[in-house]
């Protein structure tokens, strides 16, 4: 009926055509609009008349004088998603086709028209508070200004109606009716939004109908859970203030997160952050991600090793979700900072947010989240975890509401096992544990002392016709315990799926180039693998596809597992409640149990934790122990830290003094928690020791503001090498040393080979790390030419020492040990680059491969990280065009025709040379591919593999032109009149 209101008064709506995107933009308030199946409306005020239009017809409704009685032709519309509520409306169309047709008094039609609105009006909804009312007659008094009082929105809406009523309207087709309902719906949504305060574009949380069809299409997800709406509809979200909010593993909390994204791009239309702990979950949820982005029209950016661009792109029509680890988030939230462009980030979501809690990565955590907090009040922050205890510290940092839930889709029953009892987890037990039922296996002597915690019969109760995870504490027993497993399974195991696995041991030998591990190669045939560092990103994927599919019904698996990788299983076992030799924390240990149970294909999950006699203390106050509080690692991580926020805090001009940089420490969480972190000192001690710590390295120096010293506040300002370091993303911890080895470099780099090169840009942090083995160290350097003999004597590394040290012989002269791991890594790393065979060099150096390509990943980010350092020194020009290649090889260590390939999202070497082979050569290739005729060509790919691979070419395809475009206007745009300001200067 409010439909039928608002068309019968002349709020004029237009055709739509073929285009997809639409954006309604009010003159009244910051309202913006899509509707995915119209075109571009704009809305303009003429006096106390408001009417609606396109683009393409505002020149026709200038001069509807002029030709009253034009009429459309009706064109090829197909109604999607109609609205039920329209249903009854089309049934009475054809008398209000008829009707308009006819001659009517234009004062009983007034009359009519105010009788309805009066109606319409009634039902809108009342301003909330007093700042609505406040904002919406302000509104109303911009769009009536020759008006001698201010009206009230409601007052100024029957005012313009009442105007668009007595104004002729011209005729129209039954077709344009047909599409003016659809839209007027979405119209009637928009004028109550006005009074309310968040933006509303469609029936799904704020969001169009067809991003509910997406969810189903991708994701297979047709209903939320209640927790789920609850949270969406927190009237903290609506008032848009921060949250966080806590459930546990497998509750759903990502979903939340991703329709909150897309309500800010695409509703409030402002970039979106994602930070994300590791890189290879950042590409996952890019690859995720890429099939709305092409759908909904927003672009969707990788942040992670050496990817990204600093600054981004200023986008003009499209806005952009950065995807980021927790570093390169960092650098961009700098780089947005210094160009002035924070205030288009409408929004900032971190996933795990306990993990401000740990190490290096939880300071820089906090340093983003600082420096957002404090420089841009309009962006929201949301953070999520399945970890968090006493989180009151963490709201008061973040000015945020807090939202948990204990929902979990399966029930998890947790146990412990010592000895041959097995005890269930209850929280009312006085000890956390009670009794719950007597192993009854029955094993033989030899069975016994191979397998004395029955772990293989815990497993074969579940599998072959469930899933299983085993953690293992180290990645040699994941190994272990496969083998042993399998050693002692019937044979009927092999048979369960067999064709499908000799699929995956196909694929893992393609990625090995011929090479596939032997122990996947015994235990893959009875669906077991081990999943571990140690194998290289592409092996891991295969996997995990594997195990999700049901082609393997058990991992062995360490505690990286789970975090972030959406693997569920009937039953997971824990090994033994360490991690490597360290005893398992609370956080942890819910991690690990929390993937047991799979959504929608078990009823329960269970988890089994085998103890020894010796440890059941130990296991007893784990049960009963809270979650760990998150706490501060700034002071901690005292490089990485407070020097580090320090030191960009004045390079970005945010603070400039020792007091106002004080006051953004206490913002902090540090600021929040110092009285318990900080006993000893205080935090204005704190700050100025490390203030004093960067100026002492020449990072900062002080100058003063005025000419009386002693009563004056000194500014600190960055030096040339502070901005380099800081710019780059380096260690403070290292910023000397890079400065040194570059600045020897010039002195004599060897340019005949990339070897230089290689040693320069080896990653500091991973020296200290490695162990050489002498003889195979001796061994490299005798196949060295003269060209890289002479590289090893430039950065001081000899022949005779490498002998001394793979003969046993004993070194009387001091050598730093740190140039020869470096040295030893950099051979690592000159290898693959000439044969690209991680399999090869893992063997050659006695390394395990998933180490060999971490170290390749690793220099590929430091390579970046030196460049931008170089960037900002003059002396280093040199180096710019050499380390930009440099970087691009390390990042793809591939032959250069798979690069464009392998730039896509989701596609490893071994799928772009099956690509490439089969004529798909260039992102454009691949970007207008057919799905369904790649899984056709290409052996062993799934349609929904195919799907999100054309997705995420098109994606990449999008954000290459978007930026050619961009560049194209800047260069064609007119530059002001530099005489302008001279004459404005002139007296």
């Amino acid at each position: 009926m409010e439909q039928e209101c608002i068309q019968s008064v002349g709020l004029t709506s237009c055709t739509t055509n073929k285009d997809d995107n639409a954006t309604v933009q009010p003159a009244f308030g910051d309202l913006q609009l899509q509707n995915i199946k119209s075109n571009k409306l704009i809305f303009t005020t003429a006096g106390n008349i408001t009417c609606f239009k396109t683009e393409e017809e505002s020149s026709f409704w200038r001069t509807t004088g002029e030709e009253e009685n034009r009429t459309l032709e009706p064109g090829n519309y197909i109604l999607d998603d109609l609205p039920s509520s329209q249903l009854l409306y089309f049934e009475e169309m054809n008398k209000i086709s008829s009707d308009s047709r006819k001659p009517s008094d234009t004062k009983e039609s007034a009359n009519d028209t105010k009788s309805c609105l009066n109606k319409m009006l009634s039902q809108l909804p009342c301003p909330p508070n007093a700042e609505h009312t406040k904002r919406n007659n302000e509104l109303s008094t911009n769009t009536t200004s020759n008006l001698s009082k201010r009206k009230s929105l409601k007052d100024h809406l029957k005012s313009a109606m009442t105007g668009n009523a007595k104004a002729q309207t011209p005729l129209v087709s039954r077709t344009k009716q047909l599409k003016e309902a659809v839209l007027s719906e979405e119209i009637c949504v928009a004028k109550k939004t006005i009074e309310t305060s968040s933006v509303d574009i469609g029936p799904f949380y704020g969001l169009p109908s067809k991003v509910k069809d997406l969810l189903v299409q991708f994701r297979g997800i047709e209903e939320l859970y209640e927790w789920q709406h609850a949270c969406l509809t927190l009237e903290s979200l609506q008032q848009r203030k921060n949250l966080i909010y806590s459930l546990p593993t497998s509750g759903g909390k990502t979903l939340v997160a991703e329709i909150l994204i897309l309500q800010e791009l695409l509703c409030r239309q402002k970039d979106v952050l994602m930070v994300l702990p590791y890189v290879a979950i950042v590409q996952e949820k890019v690859w995720a991600l890429s099939s709305f982005g092409i759908e909904l029209g927003f672009l969707v950016e990788e942040y992670a090793g050496s990817k990204g661009r600093f600054p981004p792109i200023k986008r003009r029509m499209k806005k952009s979700l950065y995807i980021a680890t927790i570093e390169k988030g960092h650098s961009l939230v700098n780089s947005l900072i210094e160009t002035g462009r924070i205030g288009d980030l409408g929004l900032v979501v971190v996933d795990e947010l306990h993990m401000l809690g740990e190490g290096s990565r939880g300071a820089t955590l906090e340093m983003i989240l600082a420096k957002i907090l404090y420089i841009s009040k309009a962006t929201q922050i949301i953070g999520m975890s399945a970890t968090l205890n006493k989180v009151g510290d963490l709201q008061k940092f973040l000015h945020a509401e807090y939202y948990t839930n204990n929902f979990r889709p399966v029930e998890l029953k947790e146990y412990v096992k010592i000895q041959d009892s097995i005890y269930e987890v209850d929280d009312k037990a006085k000890n956390g544990l009670t009794f719950s039922r007597l192993l009854n296996f029955k094993y033989s002597s030899n069975l016994q002392k191979m397998d004395p915690d029955h772990l293989i019969a815990l497993v074969t109760e579940v599998i072959p016709n469930y899933s299983c995870l085993v953690f293992c504490p180290t990645k040699k027993n994941c190994e272990n315990v496969a083998e042993m497993i399998c050693k002692f399974l019937n044979k009927e195991h092999k048979n369960h799926g067999e064709s499908k696995k000799q699929d995956l041991i196909k694929d893992l030998t393609n990625i090995g180039k011929g090479n596939l591990c032997p122990v996947l190669k015994r235990t893959i045939p009875f669906g077991i693998a081990y999943h571990h560092s140690g194998l290289i990103n592409d092996e891991r994927k295969l996997i995990e596809e594997a195990y999700s599919a049901g082609v393997l019904c058990l991992l062995t698996c360490t505690s990286t597992l789970a975090a972030g990788v959406n693997l569920p299983a009937r039953r997971v076992i824990l090994r033994a409640p360490y991690i490597a030799t360290e005893f398992l924390k609370k956080s942890q240990y819910k991690q690990m149990i929390g993937r047991a149970g799979r959504a929608g294909i078990d009823s329960a999950g269970e988890s089994i934790l085998i103890v020894q006699e010796k440890d059941k203390h130990l296991v007893r106050d784990l049960v009963n122990s809270p979650l760990e509080n998150c706490y501060s690692k700034l002071f901690l991580e005292f490089t990485k830290g407070i020097q580090g926020l320090l030191l960009s805090l004045v390079g970005l001009k945010i603070a400039r003094n020792s007091e106002e940089i004080y006051h953004f420490m206490c913002g902090t969480l540090l600021g929040v928690q110092q009285q318990f972190l900080c006993k000893e000192k205080s935090l204005s001690d704190i700050t100025r020791e490390a203030l004093g710590c960067l100026i002492e390295k020449g990072l900062l120096k002080e100058k003063m503001t005025s000419e009386k010293e002693q009563k004056s506040q000194s500014n600190l300002e960055i030096t040339q090498l502070g901005q380099a370091t800081y710019k780059g993303s380096i260690d403070l911890a290292y910023c000397d040393a890079l400065y040194r080895d570059l600045k020897k470099g010039l002195q004599g780099l060897v340019l005949e080979s990339c070897l230089h090169l290689l040693y320069l840009t080896t990653p500091y942090d991973m020296i200290y790390h490695c162990s050489p083995d002498w003889m195979i160290y001796f061994r490299q350097f005798s196949h060295l030419n003269s060209v890289d003999q002479k590289v090893a004597a430039i950065v001081g590394v000899s022949e005779s020492f490498i002998t001394k040290k793979a003969s046993g012989q004993a070194i009387k002269k001091d050598v730093d040990n740190s140039i020869v791991n470096r040295l030893y890594l950099s051979f690592v790393l000159y290898d693959l680059l000439k044969e690209t065979n991680i399999w090869n060099v893992s063997e050659k150096f006695n390394m395990s491969r998933g180490y060999v390509q971490n170290l390749l990943s690793s220099a590929a980010s430091f390579a970046s990280c030196v460049l931008h350092f170089c960037e900002e020194m003059d002396e280093f020009w040199v180096y710019k065009g050499l380390l930009t290649e440099l970087t691009k090889r390390l990042t793809y260590c591939v032959k250069a025709e798979l690069i464009p390939l392998m730039e896509v999202a989701g596609v490893s070497e071994s799928r772009a040379k099956q690509l490439y082979d089969r004529g798909y050569k260039t992102l454009a290739h691949l970007a207008n591919a057919n799905p369904e005729t790649l899984v056709k060509m290409i052996e062993h790919l799934s349609r929904r593999q195919a799907r999100q691979i054309v997705s995420s070419a098109k994606m990449l395809l999008s954000e290459k032109t978007e930026a050619l475009q961009e560049e194209v206007e800047e260069l064609l745009k007119v530059p002001k009149d530099p005489s302008e300001d001279l004459l404005t200067t002139l007296p």
